[in-house]
């Protein structure tokens, strides 16, 4: 729409992935060095992080741009499966026909692929993205691929891409012996300030501009900030809005006056403002909630009453957990509960815990 208007060669902000326009501030270049090292080097998993719309999938297009003929590789970006299901889609990836086929079959499939190609000097790699949405019996075979080795080598290099959620899971118990394989794990951070003024600038210089500045005030960065929090999908969606509200208005310049009225448009609040954790957060059980509603003192306090039940009780550090978030969530909390209430409450506590843990084994 306004491209001709704007004298660039393709619209510089859109959304999909695209690894011609990637800035690489000093976090996606940090990220990416750890995944060549890892597949350059042999050695073993890469976990990289990053809230959604940072970047990650661009990144990841990036570096499989870069492989040459030796290197063979796996992509997954669809997540939501079984073990099966993932078992097979890793072979499909490889070129081999997976359907119509059992578990021990898949695996040998699979083992004697992975063998075979070593041998024959390929490097073998299995970048999945969105990992966050992998189960625990997917990261088990994942882990199992991953210990084939020679004395020497890995066979199978492991890259998981995903959401701060992923950290979650790796860290939660029964999971050690998949994490004490990890040998990198970094967190793709939103971009500062300045690093968000160079993305923009970037992506108007490689869509065509020639001269960016001229066609985004410096001035209108720090409310884009303000908005965006320095996340680059949401920098895209305010730009391109600004952008079209510019050409609408027969404007020449993105200034602070266009950046409101494309927030206008959008109907966003300021990024610091909004609940972006709301989403990772899981529902409180109704004995925690109500704990959390007749209030506490302070956390010291909170933990005490905990620790009278944390003996009978595995999962306690989910509970100190959820505790926090309320904490941190309130601005003032007082503890007005008598002995009785306590007793009641913390009994409510412990079967609900209960339940999540039995939940959590099943």
């Amino acid at each position: 729409m306004y491209i001709d208007y704007f004298k660039l060669k393709e619209h510089p902000f859109q959304i999909t992935p695209d690894s011609d326009f990637l800035y690489m501030s000093a976090a996606h270049s940090r990220a990416k060095a750890y995944m060549d090292y890892s597949i350059r080097n042999r050695d073993g998993f890469v976990i990289i992080t990053g809230e959604v719309g940072a970047g990650k999938t661009t990144l990841i297009r990036k570096l499989l741009s870069e492989f040459d003929d030796n290197v063979v590789v796996a992509k997954i970006f669809q997540t939501q499966l079984d073990e099966i299901q993932f078992l097979q889609a890793v072979l499909v990836e490889f070129g081999l026909n997976p359907f119509n086929a059992g578990k021990v079959e898949l695996m040998d499939m699979l083992s004697s692929f992975l063998v075979e190609s070593f041998v024959n000097r390929k490097q073998l790699v299995l970048i999945v993205d969105e990992a966050q949405n992998l189960n625990r019996r997917v990261l088990e075979e994942i882990r199992m691929l991953s210990g084939l080795e020679t004395q020497k080598q890995k066979i199978l290099h492991v890259i998981l891409v995903g959401q701060p959620e992923l950290n979650e899971t790796l860290d939660a118990p029964g999971l050690e012996q998949l994490t004490q394989r990890v040998r990198l794990r970094f967190h793709i951070a939103a971009l500062t300030e300045a690093e968000a003024a160079d993305y923009i600038y970037h992506r108007l210089r490689v869509a065509g501009a020639k001269d960016a500045e001229s066609l985004f005030s410096r001035d209108a960065i720090p409310l884009i900030y303000e908005y965006t929090g320095g996340i680059p999908r949401l920098i895209n969606t305010l730009c391109d809005t600004a952008l079209t509200c510019a050409f609408a208005d027969d404007a020449r310049l993105i200034d602070e006056s266009m950046v409101k009225s494309a927030v206008l448009e959008l109907q966003w609040k300021p990024f610091n403002s909004r609940s972006r954790q709301a989403a990772r957060v899981q529902p409180i059980p109704p004995a925690i909630s109500a704990l959390a509603s007749l209030g506490v003192a302070d956390v010291e306090q909170l933990s005490q009453a905990l620790a009278a039940i944390e003996p009978r009780l595995d999962g306690i550090e989910t509970l100190l957990r959820t505790m926090v978030t309320i904490l941190q969530r309130r601005n003032r909390i007082s503890l007005r509960l008598g002995e009785h209430q306590v007793t009641q409450i913390l009994k409510q506590v412990s079967a609900e815990l209960g339940k999540l843990q039995a939940h959590h084994e099943a």
